[in-house]
């Protein structure tokens, strides 16, 4: 499905060097960031408290975050929770004070504001060291994803083509965690989630384009190689915007309407889908043309056959 097609191949291979400056420079900020600042890592990850409660009539979210805000409790999570009547509150750790004594303080706190009393239905308690645990499997969530991506492409494309694609791919992921970590925004179990998607769909863009690569070079002769990228580029630019055009519609109506709990999940995605596009396009493929792609190497030679000797 194509909403329009450009018969002239757009010259992408011609700013190649400018392309490639621009990742390198974003890339090498987004590691200075995360070397310099760090993730801002959630309850899940630092440990806390996470206490459930329910009430008779759905509360303002807003004024229960205003209230644990005056305890003392700036970067408490409150979301909502299976329905509107039921909060989810997440508490970071705080020195000198057991749990018990958290839960009862936030529900003194709740049960003071207007709207009816809240009722207490679960208190649950994460240690630093869950906390760490969590920390380091997703750390070996994300490198078995790569890990397989790494495989996946090795074994469907020529070693230039996926080398080109696994740059690429780590060149997006980096960026992401600078982003979070240059602004300080909240690094969630949901975010790390985002992160591994983002992997995936950057991928099947590299892989739509090398497969139109690797078709062009078959079946048009006389083309240079940033030639034939050219062109690859070009004839995939329609599905391109339709893919990530319909996505990134889901994805910000997640960002803008999804409330505080999707919020930095659709963030993540958003930022991902924008340079997977760019890496995809734009990074893998100049890359495979410095590697020294060309058209001999998916042009078997023919055997002659030799006549029998009578």
């Amino acid at each position: 499905m194509e909403f329009f097609r450009i018969h002239k191949d757009i010259p992408f291979m011609k700013h190649a060097l400018v392309f490639n400056v621009i990742s390198l420079v974003t890339f090498l900020l987004a590691v200075f960031f995360l070397a310099t600042k760090g993730l801002h890592f959630s309850v899940e990850f630092t440990g806390g408290t996470l206490m459930e409660v329910s009430y008779a009539e759905a509360p303002a979210l807003e004024k229960l975050r205003d209230a644990l805000a005056k305890e003392g409790y700036q970067d408490a999570q409150v979301q909502n929770f299976g329905s509107s009547r039921d909060v989810l509150i997440r508490l970071p750790n705080r020195e000198g004070m057991e749990t018990g004594k958290v839960s009862e303080k936030v529900m003194a706190s709740l049960s003071a504001l207007e709207g009816g009393k809240p009722e207490l239905r679960r208190v649950e308690f994460v240690g630093p060291q869950v906390g760490k645990e969590l920390a380091s499997d997703g750390a070996m969530a994300l490198l078995l994803v790569i890990g397989g991506i790494v495989v996946y492409l090795a074994m469907r494309f020529e070693w230039r083509f996926a080398v080109s694609a696994i740059i690429a791919n780590l060149h997006d992921v980096i960026i992401i965690l600078g982003f979070f970590a240059l602004f300080q925004w909240e690094f969630s179990l949901p975010v790390l989630a985002a992160t591994l998607a983002v992997l995936g769909y950057s991928v099947n863009e590299s892989v739509v384009v090398f497969d139109r690569v690797r078709e062009t070079f078959k079946k048009k002769r006389g083309l240079t190689t940033p030639q034939v990228l050219d062109h690859a580029i070009t004839s995939t630019i329609s599905r391109t915007i339709i893919t990530h055009g319909s996505t990134q519609i889901m994805v910000l109506s997640m960002l803008l309407f999804g409330g505080e709990t999707l919020y930095y999940f659709a963030l993540a995605l958003t930022i991902g889908i924008c340079f997977g596009i760019y890496s995809s396009v734009l990074v893998a493929s100049p890359l495979v043309m410095w590697l020294g792609v060309s058209r001999e190497q998916f042009i078997q030679p023919k055997k002659e056959k030799q006549e029998a000797v009578v």
